[in-house]
């Protein structure tokens, strides 16, 4: 009896062990086929979007990242070391075709060795960042590349990890950074990918700016865009053209030479045969960028002469703009948070005496939408500013990118501008907001602004098929020419990084702001919107750890102990029960 009992428990046991070890099997037969991950935390924080994935799946060969972010760095910088690494591992799951290796580009003790890597890296298009990190010695300086190279075949990309970001504490600098990771890997591989670059083109004669005032703009571009400039000058098929679409049939369809167009700053009306084209280019399925000053004011004058009209910009699109959904207003925005600019104050021998002051003309802007284009920007830096409605229009969907801060005021034109406001102390009273709108996206079905009134220079055409409504349609319109132009270096005169200003020496989000911008008109909101990922901080309170901090060491080290005693204590009590019964 007591035999037979032994040899079931046996029979038991060993069933139990087979059933296990079937089920291990099963299981790795079916995680290979099937894959599936879970990611229990609040913002899905390991979980890729599916346009990343859909990218992954895309790539056929080697893409090869380096990070130059291996070395002993503060705990900032190895907890973005830590979460690129975590990234790039998920980018494994889907694709094992992603490799990837952490260099320390500070790794050689010769200087001469060191400075040459710094050059190429340089080279390559990735920025250093200078830290002070405390040593056994005192505080010492440490150079760091936080970026990333991505290889495609015979194509490389540089990667930047790090947002800078104005008036920014170091750990939310440090959040968005991560957060912008998935978009920033996932377009640039996105990019390598893909077979034809997208065109776009830079409108002018109309006076709009020209090729050295967007040069670091243009030169931006040009890495993921073809560019062209171009005049439409009455030419139907400047914008738009045919192709055949059905042979046999002699069918045509008319669609539009570039993806997008980029109409900057003019400072002379549009004729109605080409506002016509331009509208109709719309109408087809064309993307635009527009940048138009409804008011004209500058300061060239005021350097002369202390003091200049502001007055009414007339270009000729504000009722095209309108019928659109938004409207331009004829005024100045003056704003407290205002970029300093540098001003003659006296003279000391032969040296001019020039201190800074705020110009309440130039607004400095802080994005604050969440919306995937500006969300996490740096500051953007504005000039002679107006600000924007938007109409209500069936089909047409208004979203919000740029507004001025709540110590902003409005000044109708015309309206005398003068240097003498800043030998003065602003009135507090008058700058008490709302914000005003300065940057508009629209999105949707647009109504053609000739619906019912064709030029008559045109009626006849048989070029080009007039349409009265587009396709689902993308527009974006900020009351700002010189946001997207490029400052120039005293003396020497060549262009300068867009968004950086060589008085106060200070980079601005004007560059990021227009590569997103037209990132979301040619690609769409799918990849873009991998940007509107966030990660929440949990940051412990420093005020209360810094009060209680033995109290909390004690309960670190001595919880784990005391549940480790209880759970041994309880394990000992249940089998004594157990046997002793």
């Amino acid at each position: 009896m007591k035999n037979s009992k032994q040899k079931n428990i046996r029979q038991h046991y060993f069933l139990s062990l087979l059933l296990v070890v079937v089920v291990i099997i099963v299981a790795n037969i079916a995680g290979s086929v099937f894959f599936k991950r879970f990611d229990l935390t609040s913002e899905k924080r390991f979980t890729l979007s599916p346009s990343t994935i859909k990218i992954l799946k895309n790539v056929n060969d080697i893409v090869f990242v380096k990070v130059f972010l291996q070395g002993d760095f503060p705990a900032g910088f190895k907890r973005l070391r830590r979460e690129t690494k975590e990234l790039l591992d998920e980018f494994r799951t889907y694709n094992k075709n992603i490799q990837y290796e952490f260099i320390n580009p500070s790794e050689s003790e010769n200087p001469k060795e060191r400075s040459d890597t710094y050059k190429r890296l340089i080279e390559q298009g990735l920025n250093p960042t200078n830290l002070q990190v405390k040593t056994k010695n005192g505080l010492q300086q440490q150079v760091i590349f936080p970026g990333a190279l991505v290889s495609y075949r015979n194509q490389q990309l540089p990667v930047e990890l790090l947002d800078a970001q104005m008036n920014v504490p170091p750990q939310e600098v440090l959040n968005h950074s991560i957060e912008n990771l998935e978009f920033k890997f996932a377009s640039t591989i996105y990019k390598l990918l893909r077979k034809r670059k997208p065109e776009v083109a830079f409108i002018e004669g109309q006076g709009e700016l020209n090729k050295k005032q967007t040069w670091d703009i243009t030169q931006a571009l040009k890495q993921d865009y073809v560019v062209s400039r171009i005049s439409i000058n009455s030419k139907i098929n400047s914008l738009v053209h045919r192709t055949l679409e059905d042979s046999a049939k002699q069918q045509y369809k008319i669609v539009p030479k570039y993806n997008a167009i980029i109409i900057a700053k003019p400072d002379s009306a549009f004729s109605e045969k080409d506002k016509f084209i331009i509208d109709q280019y719309i109408m087809y399925g064309g993307k635009v960028l527009w940048l138009i000053d409804p008011v004209f004011a500058s300061m060239d004058s005021i350097q002369h002469s202390e003091s200049t009209m502001a007055i009414d910009n007339d270009l000729k699109l504000q009722e095209m703009l309108f019928t659109y959904g938004v409207r331009l207003n004829k005024n100045l925005i003056m704003d407290l948070n205002a970029l300093p600019i540098p001003i003659k104050t006296g003279q000391m021998g032969n040296q001019p005496q020039i201190n800074f002051f705020p110009w309440y003309y130039f607004p400095v802007v802080t994005p604050m939408s969440k919306h995937p284009i500006v969300r996490n920007l740096n500051a953007i830096k504005t000039q002679f500013v107006s600000s924007i409605d938007t109409v209500a229009v069936k089909g047409v969907k208004k979203t919000i990118l740029l507004k001025t801060s709540n110590y902003s005021r409005v000044v109708n034109v015309p309206v005398m501008i003068s240097l003498a406001i800043t030998r003065e102390k602003p009135d507090e009273r008058l700058y008490h907001g709302p914000p005003q709108n300065i940057a508009v996206l629209l999105e949707g079905v647009f109504t053609s602004d000739f619906k019912n009134r064709i030029p008559p220079a045109i009626a006849n055409s048989k070029i080009i098929g007039f349409k009265n409504h587009s396709k689902q349609g993308t527009m974006i319109v900020i009351s700002d020419g010189d946001i997207i132009r490029n400052q120039f270096k005293i003396p020497q005169g060549y262009p300068l990084p867009l968004g950086y200003d060589q008085f106060t020496r200070q980079t601005f989000g004007n560059k990021e702001f227009i590569l997103n911008c037209m990132n979301y008109l040619t690609d769409g909101p799918n990849l873009i919107s991998i940007r509107s990922r966030e990660i929440k901080l949990r940051l412990l309170d420093k005020t209360k750890l810094d009060k209680h901090l033995l109290q909390w060491q004690l309960f670190n080290v001595l919880t784990p102990l005391l549940l480790v005693i209880i759970a041994w204590v309880l394990m000992i009590w249940i089998r004594k029960r157990k046997y002793t019964s």
